[in-house]
C-alpha cells in the first residue's frame, strides 16, 4: 500500500492511504480508531494494518462510489506533505560506489579503503523535511546548491544491534529522499573533519508517499531491488542509475545503525545517491548548480516521483554574518 499525509486546505496534517486516483482518510473512515498521523500509525502498524486492508478491500472498485464517502478525497483535491514530517531521526549513508568514486576523482582523491569495510552515515537535520510539491528555499550563503538523488528506508519495528539477514524484517516501507546540499558550505566545513552539517541543515525532502515492503517484492534482486532512479531538472534529464546497484544494502546499513544504538518506528534510513545523480558528480559543464525557479524532479521506480521547486533565500544567514 502507498500510505500519506495530506492537507485538504485547513492547514490541518491528516494520514491515509492512496488507492487508485484517491486519497482515503484513515481517522475518519475508521471511525476515529486509526491515528491522524502516520508516524503513529506506523508505529502501531502491526496492530492496525488488518483493519486498513479490510477496509480497503470494503470500498471496492466503484470509484464513483468512494467520491461520495467523506472520507475519501479525489488525489487532485488535496495537497500531500511529507508522508513523515517530522520523523524521528534521519540517518543518511554514503552507500554507491559509483557515487563515492566520481565524487572524489572531481576532487582528485581515491576511495579510501576504509569505506570499503563498513557503511557510513550522518545524521541530518530531522527538523527541517519537505514534502512533494514545496519549495526549498536556498541558502543564503551559497551559490552551488545541488540536488541528491536517494532512496530511504522508515523503520516499522525498534531493534538495537539487528543483525543483516534480519534488518528487511524491521523495515515498514521506501520512499523517495532528496538531500539537498549546499556544496561550498559543504566543501569548506568537511576540511575539519566532522562531515557535512550547514552544508545540509536546511533541507531534506521525502515523498510523494511511503510505500509498503511488500509493494517492492516484484522488483526484488536478491538483497537489492531494481529500481530505475532518475532526476530531472526544469524538464531535462540529468541523473539516471538503478537501485539494485548499491553497494552496501539497506540491511547492512540497518545492522551498522542499530549497532549499540536503538532504532525507533519512523527512523529514516537514506541510502545516499546513487551513481550520477547530482551535480557535484556530473559536473558543471553539464549542468549549473540550482537556482530560484528550477524544479527538480526525482523519479524512482514504484516509488512514484517527488517534485520540489527551488525558492530565493529568507532571512539572515551565513552570507550576512561576520
Amino acid at each position: 500500500m502507498k500510505f500519506v499525509t495530506f492537507d485538504i486546505g485547513s492547514g490541518e496534517a491528516r494520514s491515509g492511504w492512496l488507492k487508485d486516483q484517491f486519497i482515503i482518510d484513515m481517522h475518519t473512515i475508521s471511525g476515529g480508531r486509526l491515528p491522524c498521523d502516520l508516524l503513529e500509525f506506523v508505529r502501531q502498524h502491526e496492530r492496525h494494518m488488518e483493519e486498513v486492508i479490510r477496509m480497503d478491500e470494503s470500498l471496492g472498485h466503484d470509484a464513483a462510489e468512494w467520491s461520495a464517502h467523506e472520507a475519501v478525497y479525489a488525489a487532485t483535491d488535496v495537497a500531500l506533505r511529507a508522508p513523515l514530517p517530522k520523523p524521528p531521526s534521519v540517518r543518511d549513508f554514503y552507500a554507491f560506489e559509483a557515487h563515492v568514486r566520481a565524487a572524489r576523482q572531481r576532487r582528485g582523491l581515491d576511495v579510501v579503503p576504509e569505506w570499503y569495510k563498513f557503511p557510513v552515515f550522518y545524521f541530518s537535520n530531522h527538523q527541517a523535511i519537505v514534502g512533494p510539491g514545496e519549495q526549498v528555499r536556498r541558502p543564503l550563503a551559497t551559490a552551488s546548491l545541488d540536488y541528491e538523488l536517494e532512496v530511504a528506508c522508515v523503520i516499522g519495528k525498534e531493534g538495537r544491534n539487528i543483525a543483516a539477514s534480519e534488518a528487511e524484517s524491521h523495515i515498514f516501507g521506501y520512499c523517495i529522499m532528496n538531500d539537498w546540499s549546499a556544496r561550498d558550505i559543504q566543501r569548506e566545513e568537511v576540511k575539519v573533519g566532522l562531515g557535512p552539517a550547514k552544508g545540509k541543515d536546511f533541507a531534506t525532502s521525502l515523498g510523494p508517499y511511503l510505500v509498503t515492503a511488500d509493494e517492492l517484492e516484484e522488483y526484488r534482486a536478491g538483497e537489492r531491488h531494481d529500481l530505475t532512479m532518475t532526476a530531472r531538472v526544469n524538464g531535462v534529464e540529468l541523473s539516471r542509475g538503478n537501485f539494485r546497484d548499491i553497494h552496501y544494502p539497506f540491511g547492512e546499513m540497518i545492522a551498522r545503525a542499530s549497532a549499540d544504538a536503538t532504532l525507533y518506528p519512523g527512523d529514516i534510513i537514506g541510502s545516499g545517491t546513487v551513481g550520477t545523480g547530482c551535480i557535484l558528480e556530473l559536473g558543471t559543464e553539464a549542468h549549473r548548480w540550482l537556482e530560484p525557479g528550477d524544479v527538480v524532479e526525482l523519479e524512482v521506480t514504484g516509488l512514484g516521483v517527488l517534485r520540489n521547486t527551488i525558492g530565493e533565500s529568507l532571512g539572515r544567514g551565513l552570507a550576512d554574518r561576520s
